[in-house]
């Protein structure tokens, strides 16, 4: 004769599978098309076509020759795809008395960008890794002072910069430039890194110590392996920042032969030589921005993750 404890305990579980076996339990779920959805959908869809209109416009009129573009139907898909003005954007149109397109302007912006990205992320990662784990007295007010360096108008630096570097020997180069860029990136880079190294458990931080790790010993062994995101995000700021630059190209660069690609887009569009080639405008304004598109792209899920932890801790 079975047991009446053990029959007591295996009912209740017979019933939990009977019921379960009964059907599915729960609230429906939502229909796909149902009328929140559509209106969701339609909103989105809609901003996606305002703010990707203007792209399409200048992609297809890049492709165009400038016969079909003075006919004046720039939503109309091109009859004839020619890549002549992409050419001619990147190697032979003229600014002045040079006629070598982007090409060069490009090659001076990596110049200026590889470093100045190397650099201001450095700095920024130490000084929010050891304001963030290290604190020293005057820390907070040393942070403060940085901080309110991210909130002056560029415009108002522009002209105690020019004296700066010109007192140094160092304007009109590209290597002046690079330390104007790194200087204006630390604040905003600097306050990234310490919320999101403000939010790594403190428990690592003391078991290194314990273990004899000191402050670069725990910063390349511990905080940057765990830092991938930020460093994504800092490096996507920067080099969108510094890449897309105009005012500090044109201000701080003196001569024609170091200017950056933006600042070469500027003359190309604006050049009043000759006729005025918008599917060879249209390509140089794409090109130009190729560069922070496709770094943005291809480690986006990196930025919307570091962004979100940098944003809301510490």
């Amino acid at each position: 004769m079975a047991d009446p404890g053990i029959l007591g305990s295996t009912l209740p579980a017979a019933d939990a599978v009977r019921e379960r076996l009964s059907g599915p339990h729960g609230p429906r779920p939502k229909r796909a098309l149902s009328g929140t959805n559509i209106m969701l959908y339609g909103t989105l869809l809609i901003v996606a076509m305002y703010y990707l209109l203007p792209l399409y416009v200048m992609l297809v009129t890049s492709v165009k020759g400038m016969p079909e573009i003075r006919l004046g139907n720039v939503f109309s898909p091109p009859m004839e795809i020619t890549f002549q003005p992409w050419v001619k954007a990147w190697a032979e149109a003229c600014t002045g008395i040079n006629c070598d397109g982007l090409s060069r302007g490009f090659w001076n912006s990596v110049r200026i960008l590889i470093p100045s990205v190397i650099l201001s992320i450095a700095i920024a990662s130490v000084n929010g890794y050891a304001l963030s784990m290290w604190k020293f007295r005057g820390s907070e007010l040393f942070f403060t002072i940085l901080i309110l360096g991210a909130f002056i108008p560029y415009q108002v630096m522009l002209y105690p910069i020019v004296i700066m570097l010109r007192e140094a020997g160092l304007y009109g180069s590209l290597t002046g430039l690079v330390l104007v860029h790194v200087v204006f990136g630390m604040p905003i880079n600097t306050l990234l890194f310490r919320n999101y190294f403000a939010a790594i458990p403190s428990e690592l931080f003391k078991a290194a110590r314990v273990d004899g790790a000191g402050f670069w010993g725990i910063y390349f062994r511990i905080v940057m392996p765990m830092s991938l995101p930020i460093f994504v995000v800092a490096l996507i700021i920067q080099v969108t920042g510094i890449w897309n630059d105009f005012l500090f190209g044109v201000t701080y660069i003196s001569s024609p032969e170091r200017y950056p690609m933006t600042v070469q887009l500027n003359n190309i569009v604006n050049s009043v030589q000759g006729v005025k080639e918008y599917n060879v405008n249209m390509a140089a304004t794409l090109l130009t921005g190729l560069v922070p598109l496709v770094i943005y792209f291809a480690s986006g899920r990196l930025f919307v993750r570091g962004i979100a932890a940098g944003a809301v801790k510490g």
